[in-house]
């Protein structure tokens, strides 16, 4: 199984030209298409500098003093990696077979 992961959008929202907010998007692919085994998905998280509580998560600056990383280090990927290892399980490693009727059964009498 060959899973490749890429940070495949990224939207800062800026204010004072310093970025405040972010729109990620990080993308998984398990194979190449086409394969049998082949799945993808994608996750998104939006980021803002200080949570809901005060936190500071990041410290705005301007956008284009962002690396790659940085921006990547927003993104809950620890949680998405095992959230997708789950998906490639239940999907393509052990998907769930349903239960097949017999329509020849007899009713005992």
């Amino acid at each position: 199984m060959a899973v490749t992961k890429a940070l495949t959008k990224a939207i800062p929202y800026s204010k004072s030209s310093k970025v405040q907010e972010w729109d990620l998007e990080y993308t998984y692919e398990n194979d190449s298409e086409g394969d049998a085994t082949y799945y993808t998905s994608t996750f998104s998280t939006h980021v803002d500098a200080t949570d809901s509580e005060g936190n500071v998560v990041f410290t705005p600056k301007a956008k284009g003093s962002w690396t790659k990383a940085q921006i990547v280090a927003l993104c809950p990927v620890t949680h998405w990696d095992a959230v997708f290892a789950s998906q490639v399980e239940s999907v393509i490693t052990s998907p769930v077979v349903p239960p097949e009727p017999d329509d020849s059964f007899s009713i005992p009498s």
